[in-house]
């Protein structure tokens, strides 16, 4: 017997940030993920308008990893009511929390720049991790309603994981991917596959558009490393510091030991950057197989030969007394705050400056405007020209490509009555939507903000 849910997509659909999702019907009210809405003008206003639920009703928040585009208003809807349970693994628990404590202090100061209240304090995410429970990959756990979910690997970051729920009756199930990995990864585990889901919510970042292959991005790291060096520069790479920065330590690690590039010295100057590190260390058995192997035969992969963690601002500021040439990774990865801002301020003026981005740039953050050929960028109220090279590549960004997202859609291809697809700028849903029309046969449709659709489970 089938039983009647509604769907709200009440973020992340029609853009790339701002997950959100509400699944209600039969005695539940369930959230998925409950993200910033990051990159553009008037975000701050977005983040504090009222959720379009009463938090106090929410039964229970299934949250995918820990990126704040999914966690960062979870303290905000504690602070609005929520009184239910928060699910999610345990590298995600442990990451959300540094993520959460370093996103307040960059809201808070663009909160008294406005004359703003706090969009959330300490308080707010103590209470929150109060109410965190943390569950293994593939642990089924009880919901009310008659409903139970699962977490599998969705290999994107470090816990990471796509939300499965079923309906204990019908058996019928939808899958939430939350962000999906760009498998093979250097580090983790590949995506776990999804073969049986009769509804899909599905990512969309890269919808659009091809990685770099592999051997080609390290080929090009090694190419930007040496040029930069050879022109006595500065290699400026904003951190995304949640799984970017640990990616970048591994293949720097393995181009330094192998005699691959010059030995120059190597700043990772984000205190955020840092604790994820030490994360990730804390949790390695949940690595890749050639990882652990490579750890088990006595290689620190976050440790080499001119690496220096500078987790002080008096630490940070010593940098600049270095003469180059010289490589900083440095938060925040869209250089929207943090402080690589210090950085692209003292060192984007001068030719022999390359400026390396790793990742997704959010349309309207300053790493997209310099990605797309600004001369000129404001950083930090000051307008500051740009003579550095700007170079991209996008093969190390944890997300699949549009070849990964239409692979992994294959397996519930026959299966799946209609696949949502969320998470990404409007261009690159759409164009995704279409190739799983005409590749696959499946009904796929890109929702709107807001929009609710009714779903049987």
């Amino acid at each position: 017997m089938a039983h009647s849910y509604k769907l709200t997509f009440c973020g992340g659909a029609g853009a790339v940030t701002g997950a959100n999702f509400l699944l209600q019907g039969d005695g539940i009210k369930l959230l998925v993920d409950c993200g910033l809405t990051q990159g553009c003008k008037f975000c701050e206003d977005v983040n504090r308008e009222p959720f379009p639920y009463e938090p106090s009703e929410i039964d229970a928040l299934l949250v995918t990893h820990a990126h704040i585009d999914h966690i960062g208003r979870i303290p905000l809807l504690v602070k609005r009511g929520f009184k239910g349970v928060i699910y999610s693994t345990e590298a995600t628990r442990e990451l959300s929390e540094v993520m959460l404590k370093d996103s307040m202090g960059l809201l808070n100061r663009e909160a008294e720049r406005d004359d703003l209240p706090p969009l959330y304090e300490q308080g707010d995410i103590d209470a929150a991790l109060a109410r965190w429970r943390a569950v293994d990959y593939h642990e089924k756990t009880a919901l009310p309603g008659g409903l139970h979910f699962l977490f599998k690997d969705a290999g994107h970051i470090l816990g990471s994981a796509m939300a499965e729920i079923s309906h204990q009756d019908s058996g019928k199930k939808i899958v939430f991917t939350g962000d999906l990995g760009n498998s093979p990864a250097p580090l983790l585990h590949d995506t776990e596959p999804v073969t049986d889901a009769d509804y899909v919510v599905m990512e969309s970042v890269y919808g659009d558009r091809s990685h770099d292959h592999t051997a080609l991005r390290t080929q090009r790291l090694k190419r930007v490393v040496e040029e930069t060096v050879k022109r006595h520069g500065v290699l400026l790479i904003p951190a995304f510091s949640l799984e970017r920065t640990q990616i970048m330590l591994y293949e720097i690690n393995n181009m330094v030991e192998d005699g691959q590039i010059p030995e120059v010295p190597v700043y990772l100057d984000s205190p955020l950057a840092i604790a994820v590190t030490g994360i990730y260390r804390a949790h390695l058995k949940t690595f890749n197989q050639k990882i652990q192997k490579e750890i088990a035969g006595g290689d620190d992969i976050f440790s080499f030969p001119g690496l220096r963690f500078t987790e002080t601002a008096e630490e940070s500021k010593t940098i600049n007394e270095i003469k180059p040439p010289k490589i900083i990774i440095a938060g925040a990865g869209m250089s929207h705050g943090g402080r690589i801002q210090h950085h692209e301020r003292r060192y984007l003026p001068h030719k022999s400056t390359t400026l390396l981005l790793v990742g997704y740039q959010v349309p309207g953050s300053v790493g997209r405007r310099l990605q797309d050929g600004a001369r000129t960028v404001e950083i930090m109220g000051e307008k500051v020209p740009v003579k550095a090279h700007v170079e991209t590549i996008s093969g190390y960004s944890a997300h699949k490509d549009l070849d990964g997202l239409m692979q992994f859609a294959e397996g519930f291809a026959g299966k799946a009555k209609k696949v949502f697809v969320v998470m990404g700028e409007p261009k690159a849903a759409l164009f995704l939507v279409q190739r799983l029309r005409d590749y696959l046969d499946l009904d796929a449709v890109a929702p709107q903000a807001g929009e609710s659709v009714n779903i049987d489970l």
